[in-house]
């Protein structure tokens, strides 16, 4: 049996999720990583993404995810992030309208910090798009 450890994530709101896993992936600023038990201690950022996990049964379940904080100690990995969304949970109307949104401020928009938001909001949007497609 492959060795596990205790993932949680949590949003401001709430613990999304608690419970043993074989592996997880998922995005940070300067690329993807998978973490599997006794990985080597990191803590960094997470961009928005789709964060997939192996649970201690071999079932693999994925999450939408948001910007946020990854931390792996000896037994524990812990997200932090703004927003973690089931495919289930995930309202396709209003992601598409955020990205027809961030689309039309990203051919308007002129200064960085606006580019750069609407960028992470069509970022968002997407995945959660590709997310719900995946699993509807």
């Amino acid at each position: 049996m492959p060795a596990v450890f205790t993932l949680e994530v949590y949003t401001p709101y709430r613990l999304f999720f608690s419970g043993p896993v074989e592996s997880i992936s998922l995005t940070l600023l300067d690329g993807e990583i998978g973490v599997y038990a006794h990985h080597t201690p990191i803590t960094a950022p997470v961009q928005s993404c789709i964060l997939r996990f192996k649970d201690d049964k071999g079932i693999t379940r994925a999450a939408f995810i948001s910007n946020g904080f990854l931390e792996v100690s000896s037994h524990k990995t812990v997200l932090l992030v703004d927003t973690a969304e089931w495919p289930k949970e995930i309202d396709i109307n209003r992601a598409r309208a955020a990205k027809q949104n961030a689309e039309e401020i990203l051919t308007m928009a002129s200064l960085k910090f606006e580019i750069n938001k609407a960028k992470e909001k069509l970022r968002r949007a997407e995945y959660r798009l590709k997310l719900a497609a995946q699993n509807g």
